[in-house]
């Protein structure tokens, strides 16, 4: 006999507009703002890197954590789509449900400590829509990131001038969503078809790939990403290194950076010892060392993604002679 599973049909969903959230549209930086000060040696190397790969037509991946959306970036993060600074970005599971979040109803983040006593959280109505057009979208061929972006640029979404993934499908730049099942308020929802988000995130998993086959003389800048970022990318990379290697061709010389808050004393582009705890650190290890041991060069700069993506995009710009 199967063991029993959860009955979601017994689960008491609840719209949305009686949610406290924690953020809302003021958390958005504008383009034109004063951003927090933040500087690195490195920013001047990395501006130039992605302007040089548009120019070669190198990859320019973005890779991040949902939390780089919630530090308000978002309009960063489209000007650098829109300048064809960035052409691929690259989220977790979470990200799409703050950037649906935001374009609907202006706010995202509900309170964790909160909700999770009374057995509430991630049970929302209109987040949890997202599962039809995701399921929609695999019906079709899509990946998650494209279905989600279509449908918020399609559909009467209010805000939809702030969304990454609408933005990313208005400019026909991929936008790939990494998910692991259960780690998601959407996979707690009676509608989530597991079979359609497995298919619409593997479709995901291979554009990234794809994009990856063109990281020769490309970039690849990971935000805050200490999991799903590090692993993916190595997953692709292999899979675009063994094909490059029968055809005779080399992925070999791109950029790699990795922003993050977590200290890294010392060389970076060396592997920590397996006395030291951080060794397990998983975007040091396998971004800013092993990926890059054998042509490639790594940066590590440590900041707050409020400062840090601004602070990219400037270097870009006047690394390309614009204002920014």
């Amino acid at each position: 006999m199967p063991f029993p599973t959860f009955d979601r049909s017994r689960l008491h969903i609840q719209p949305l507009a009686r949610r406290q959230n924690d953020l809302d549209l003021s958390v958005l930086l504008p383009l034109d703002a004063e951003a927090p000060a933040y500087d690195h040696p490195a920013l001047p190397v990395l501006g130039g890197r992605l302007v040089d790969a548009r120019r070669r037509g190198g990859a320019r991946i973005l890779v991040m954590g949902a939390h780089v959306l919630r530090a308000g970036v978002a309009r960063h993060l489209i000007d650098l789509m829109e300048r064809g600074l960035v052409d691929h970005i690259a989220l977790n599971g979470a990200g799409p449900i703050h950037d649906w979040e935001f374009a609907l109803i202006g706010a995202s983040t509900e309170s964790v400590a909160r909700y999770i006593q009374t057995g509430e959280f991630g049970l929302w109505e209109e987040t949890g829509r997202m599962n039809d057009v995701i399921r929609d979208g695999a019906r079709d061929g899509l990946g998650l990131g494209e279905a989600v972006g279509r449908a918020i640029l399609s559909e009467p979404f209010p805000h939809k001038n702030v969304s990454v993934l609408a933005a990313a499908a208005r400019l026909g730049v991929p936008a790939t969503v990494h998910v692991g099942v259960g780690y998601d308020i959407l996979h707690e929802h009676p509608n989530c078809d597991g079979a359609a988000l497995g298919a619409a995130s593997y479709r995901d998993f291979l554009v990234f790939a794809q994009t990856v086959t063109r990281l020769e003389g490309g970039v690849l800048l990971n935000f805050g990403s200490a999991v799903m970022g590090p692993e993916v990318y190595l997953k692709a990379l292999a899979m675009a290194r063994n094909v490059a290697r029968q055809e005779g061709r080399q992925i070999r010389d791109f950029t790699t950076a990795v922003f993050d808050l977590v200290p890294l004393d010392g060389d970076t582009r060396s592997q920590a010892p397996k006395t030291d705890p951080r060794y397990y650190y998983r975007p040091w290890k396998t971004i800013l060392v092993r990926t890059v041991a054998d042509g490639g060069e790594s940066f590590y700069l440590q900041g707050d993604h409020r400062a840090t993506v601004p602070a990219v995009r400037r270097a870009a710009l006047a690394a390309e002679g614009g204002a920014a």
